[in-house]
């Protein structure tokens, strides 16, 4: 090997090292690039038409991405989208504790929860939530904590909101955090949907009530620890795939087939 050779393979190692360690994240890399691209985008809308486009696309990438995942993760996966679509129509259809631009519920979004959790549930199995999680968990839990007292005094000087929702969500975030075996996809949730929540508020794709409607609490746009609500979704998907998982294993072995091979 020359001198040239050996200066251009020392130059490259880095770089090698870099791309090696970067490799487990590059789906969450992703999904947190591509969620403010579209969201952007959909701010620049002046129609729901093509909104079926940015849905019909987020759906794809939600089918890609949980294509890798084993079939337990995918029903929950999928399960998130249903459970999350009811949320959505209660939260922003019916209560109007946050409404979208255009005053419906944009396609993208069921889809959107399920990347959200698939990004909980891929991001707690990275080597550094493997070696770090409960670290890790632990300092998001602080900015949660840091952001939610910011918007109870000094958020409201600049944006003329009291952030009491945001407070209200915080013990659900912690509680998860602190107490469920899952602390580490949770932990993960909050950085997805700050990602997301600041981003679709900026591009103006929904807006929080600064009153809440029934409960007349103050909230911020958006509230600061609005991953308790998440985590509210989250776990009840975590629950209901684990219902169904235990339902079909049971009929599973009570079936005649079950029997016959068992013999």
């Amino acid at each position: 090997m020359t001198e040239a050779q050996s200066t251009r393979l020392g130059r490259r190692a880095p770089i090698a090292r870099l791309g090696s360690s970067l490799r487990p994240y590059l789906l969450h890399i992703y999904l947190l690039v591509y969620t403010p691209l579209l969201l952007v985008a959909d701010g620049h809308l002046t129609s729901v038409g093509p909104q079926y486009l940015l849905g019909a696309m987020t759906l794809a990438v939600l089918a890609l991405c949980s294509s890798y995942l084993s079939g337990e993760q995918r029903l929950q996966v999928w399960l998130c989208v249903l459970v999350a679509t009811g949320f959505e129509v209660f939260g922003s259809l019916i209560w109007g504790a946050y409404r979208y631009r255009l005053h419906n519920l944009p396609l993208y979004v069921p889809p959107g929860h399920g990347l959200v959790y698939l990004f909980g549930i891929t991001a707690a199995a990275t080597p550094l939530m493997l070696r770090h999680g409960r670290r890790v968990a632990y300092a998001l839990l602080a900015v949660c904590m840091g952001w939610t007292l910011a918007g109870l005094t000094v958020l409201p000087l600049f944006t003329g909101r009291l952030d009491v929702q945001g407070a209200l969500c915080l013990p659900v975030f912690a509680l998860v955090i602190m107490r469920s075996p899952k602390y580490a996809m949770f932990a993960a949730i909050f950085v997805a949907t700050t990602d997301l929540e600041i981003a679709g508020t900026l591009a103006g794709d929904w807006r929080w009530a600064a009153i809440a409607p029934w409960d007349h609490v103050p909230s911020g746009n958006p509230p600061s620890a609005i991953a308790g609500g998440y985590a509210l979704i989250d776990g009840t998907v975590a629950m209901l795939a684990l219902t169904l998982t235990r339902i079909w294993r049971r009929t599973r072995v009570g079936s005649p087939t079950a029997i016959q091979d068992a013999a």
